[in-house]
């Protein structure tokens, strides 16, 4: 198994702060780390609100959420070797996937602030947990 650790960037400050634990531990390790971004379905998503129609390229926006990320680490991180690709698919099966492809020692994921007993992690969480081959870290993200 490698020295590297998957984390998967949304553009959430959940995902952004699950990113810097799996930095941070990366960098412990001496490993290095790739950061994935999810879209989908389709490539495109259409909104209308009756007066205006906006067309998003999912691509598009997962490539800019992701190469954004990755580049804010790298500031912070200058001596870790970080990669960034963009997938398509559900988060939870595409983190698996990328941890199998890379042979990742860890994958890091955050957990959401959840209300009640029965809901502790996020559904992300809980399928990566179920599905992954190699450890997984849920970084304590919740705001407040």
């Amino acid at each position: 198994m490698a020295n590297v650790v998957i984390t998967g960037v949304d553009g959430s400050e959940t995902a952004t702060l699950a990113a810097r634990k799996a930095a941070e531990t990366a960098e412990a390790f001496g490993g290095s780390l790739h950061v994935v971004s999810a879209y989908g379905p389709g490539e495109r998503r259409t909104l209308a609100d009756g007066v205006e129609k906006v067309i998003i390229n999912l691509v598009e926006d997962a490539e800019r959420t992701v190469s954004e990320a990755a580049e804010a680490l790298r500031k912070d991180f200058p001596n870790l070797t970080i990669t960034a690709s963009v997938a398509h698919g559900n988060p939870a099966d595409v983190l698996v996937d990328e941890a199998e492809q890379r042979q990742a020692r860890l994958v890091v994921v955050g957990n959401k602030r959840a209300q009640g007993p029965a809901r502790i992690l996020g559904s992300v969480a809980r399928s990566v947990i179920s599905n992954a081959s190699c450890d997984v870290y849920v970084a304590n993200t919740r705001l407040g």
